[in-house]
């Protein structure tokens, strides 16, 4: 009675500790996801335009020498989009990929609109806004130009700056635009700026002297961010800024970090880049790889407001009479698709540009495996049929462990008389027993833990499969058939209002969905091919494993469980196989029934 007590009392904490995984970590990080779409899905909403909003002037970083980058203007009433949009000259953006257009005012790139890519599935869902103007909900944009050297006066355009657009027409993947600034004290800056058909701006930058004037300046650019994002929260993915620094290498701090730190100053380098990366989004500056530039990270707060940058400035250049100054930099505006980041990677030869993407520590891994499921999709035009034959090369692959292990458990099984008759025989001897049972298994080379092993060669390539569903913008709605509209997502439907047929939205820790469902019989039916394990608690567990895995993987994205749920099949029709060559009975429904039996052990309360 006290042992019945116990396995009670040990299922009770197990359903306890997944029920506070679902309600204090896995829920409030789907709510964390929830919020940040309405976050994104906010910045092309209207708002009532007069709202106040802090005042006061974002200040930029030192540049080397002490010299300050010009000021960012704050808004002093948040305004609606359109608003924003309409108060400034602008030339318009548009291509394959982006719409959207240069601010004169400063001449900014402060507004884009990724065509490509909508807030939900519904194709009649608001398109992703990635920048947004000065004076909006959530400024955000990119910025170049000049700075003084230490001691010097000349007059550089600043954010209140107004060019002028030399010629007529839209910025377009064929046509680029040319900018033009006259300081009124013998310098011209011309700023030209060019765009691919995807998300690569390229920046020229050049100043003429129109007289006797001289000057040293400094070139800079920036990515501007007002506000701190919503994040997903999830360990496994890194949102906010970002950079590789020649032998520094990658850096990842976080919106607090940067917060609290206020200023992170790298060491001066050849190349490199830095931005920011949401989940699937990303912006980053890009200077010339062969001028050496200066980067820093910097935060500063504004009334309630965290505002953060990341900034590279260069060393002086001179300007004079016939001896003008030039300027070059890149921009990375876009969605981090995979084939596009890799393509500027080699494109440009820029530096672990890949690292975008957040592949996670697994990276010799989980890049590969992406790779083989996008290779299978280009054939198959599905996602989801692309995991399940990776499935199947997976089983292929790990098949001689697979068969090893299966092999012992069926001789496990042949044996079985004999371990009952040792319990039997020693059932007051628990020390003799497991030595009995230890010698019985050295005698017929059986590994009593067998039964672990195709579990645990499925857990690198579970949490590699995880991560792609996770991060990579190709499995984002992606859809596979019926209700499961996208794989990146949990299954939809849920048991507890009879998946749909009842009206009621149950709360998150009930979404039990179909898939969770069928992954948790097919497992239920591959650990019941095993032999029960001798003793009562593994036993227990084993009984109770693959209701706890429903559960827990109910708030995975559909893809992962489909992937569990066909390995499950897979594996049972493999197992099936291997008893049947060794002559071993399969005996499902025995040990089915034999859950529901009391132990003839067990004393009668």
């Amino acid at each position: 009675m006290i042992d019945n007590r116990n396995y009670i009392i040990a299922i009770g904490l197990s359903i306890l500790i997944v029920i506070g995984w679902q309600y204090f970590v896995m829920g409030p990080r789907m709510e964390a996801e929830r919020l940040r779409r309405v976050a994104e899905q906010s910045q092309i909403q209207t708002t009532q335009p007069g709202t106040p909003a802090t005042p006061g002037t974002p200040a930029t970083p030192a540049a080397p020498g002490g010299t300050v980058a010009p000021a960012t203007t704050a808004a002093q009433v948040v305004m609606s989009r359109a608003d924003a949009l309409a108060k400034d000259p602008r030339v318009a953006i548009d291509t394959p990929a982006l719409s959207g257009s240069i601010n004169l005012k400063g001449a900014r790139i402060d507004d884009i609109v990724l065509k490509g890519y909508r807030e939900s599935v519904d194709p009649k869902s608001p398109q992703i806004v990635l920048l947004a103007p000065d004076a909006t909900q959530a400024p955000y944009f990119a910025e170049f130009g000049w700075l003084n050297e230490t001691g010097g006066s000349v007059k550089v355009p600043g954010p209140d700056a107004v060019w002028r657009q030399d010629g007529t027409g839209t910025l377009s993947a064929t046509t680029p635009i040319t900018l033009v600034w006259d300081n009124g004290d013998g310098l011209v800056f011309r700023r030209t700026i060019a765009v691919d058909a995807k998300y690569m701006f390229t920046v020229t930058e050049e100043v003429t002297a129109t007289g006797d004037k001289t000057a040293r300046l400094l070139p800079y650019s920036a990515m501007r961010r007002f506000g701190t994002p919503t994040t997903a929260g999830f360990y496994i993915l890194h949102e906010g800024p970002i950079g590789v620094f020649g032998d520094e290498g990658l850096k990842e701090p976080s919106y607090k970090d940067l917060a609290d730190k206020k200023k992170i100053e790298q060491a001066k380098v050849t190349g490199g880049w830095m931005g920011f990366v949401d989940k699937y989004w990303a912006t980053a500056i890009i200077p010339d790889k062969d001028r050496q530039m200066q980067p820093i990270f910097a935060s500063q707060k504004l009334g309630a407001v965290d505002t953060y940058q990341t900034f590279m400035v260069g060393d002086a250049v001179e300007v004079g009479a016939g001896k003008p100054a030039a300027s070059s930099s890149r921009v990375f505006v876009g969605a981090k698709e995979v084939a596009t980041v890799d393509g500027y990677a080699d494109q440009f030869k820029i530096e672990k540009f890949d690292r975008l993407i957040d592949w996670g520590w697994f990276y010799f891994l989980t890049k590969p495996l992406f790779h083989v499921i996008d290779f299978l999709y280009k054939f198959l035009g599905n996602f989801g049929l692309a995991i399940l034959v990776v499935t199947v090369i997976l089983k292929g692959i790990f098949f001689p462990l697979a068969n090893k292990s299966y092999d012992s458990m069926s001789k496990m099984k042949k044996v079985q008389p004999e371990m009952k008759e040792l319990q039997e025989r020693f059932k007051d001897d628990k020390m003799k027993q497991q030595q009995a049972l230890m010698e019985l298994y050295r005698r017929e080379k059986i590994n009593p833990l067998s039964g672990c092993l195709p579990i645990l060669l499925q857990i690198p390539v579970f949490f590699a499969l995880y991560k792609v569903l996770f991060v990579t913008i190709e499995m984002r709605q992606a859809p596979f058939y019926g209700w499961i509209k996208d794989l990146a997502a949990p299954d939809p439907t849920s048991l507890f209002n009879l998946f749909g047929l009842i009206p009621w939205d149950p709360p998150h820790a009930l979404m039990i969905g179909v898939w969770p469902l069928i992954m948790g019989v097919t497992m239920f039916v591959q650990m019941k091919l095993n032999p029960a394990p001798p003793d009562p608690t593994q036993k227990m567990i084993f009984d109770w494993m693959p209701l706890i895995f429903t559960y827990m993987l109910a708030s995975f994205p559909a893809g992962l469980v489909i992937y569990w749920a066909w390995n499950n099949t897979l594996s049972v029709a493999q197992q099936s196989i291997i008893m049947k060559k060794n002559g071993v009975k399969i005996e499902l429904w025995d040990n089915v029934r034999g859950m529901f039996n009391r132990s003839k052990s067990a004393t009668p309360s």
